[in-house]
């Protein structure tokens, strides 16, 4: 079993969860730009801009575009990966729901709480509340790497093994 370094988790798991609310921001914002760019350069619709961008667009202009998605598309595995976090956060038998709510609260919701609020709305005294925090932390952390990132690998390298098939039998 692996030595897991608590302090170096939690830093690793804060710093996730810190980037969280302002990724979910900026992706939304991207992928608007994608779809505008690509119907005001391309077509009226997105399908025909997007048969454009395989039939006719010069290979710089589908490098271009594939990149742009390339990056929507690792930023969604992130959000997903938080997504199976929480999900086993809230499995846990003992407060799991208190730590997704708090983490939900502190991290992820587009509403950020302040501090008075949180305590207010889960009904904690200060210091018990940074008390469960840093737990929530600490398990999220322990949820996202001992769970959602290897279930991840599992599927990248099921996938890879997929496409190395299909291209061996072609």
């Amino acid at each position: 079993m692996q030595n897991i370094d608590e302090k170096v988790l939690y830093e690793r798991a804060k710093l996730i969860l810190s980037i969280y609310r302002e990724v979910c921001w900026s992706t939304i914002d991207r992928a608007n730009d994608v779809c505008d760019t690509l119907i005001c350069t391309y077509g009226d619709s997105l399908d025909g801009a997007l048969i454009y961008l395989e039939n006719f667009a010069p290979d710089e202009a589908r490098e271009r575009f594939e990149e742009r998605i390339r990056s929507l598309f690792e930023t969604k595995w992130i959000i997903e990966l938080v997504d199976m976090a929480m999900l086993k956060i809230r499995e846990y038998p003992d407060k799991g729901a208190l730590y997704c709510e708090i983490i939900s609260k502190a991290y992820l919701n587009r509403f950020k709480y302040r501090e008075s609020e949180m305590l207010e709305v889960l009904n904690m005294e200060r210091s018990t509340y940074y008390d469960r925090k840093k737990e929530a932390i600490l398990l999220f952390g322990l949820s996202l790497w001992g769970t959602a990132i290897p279930k991840l690998k599992d599927f990248l390298e099921s996938a890879r093994e997929e496409e190395a098939l299909c291209y061996c039998e072609c």
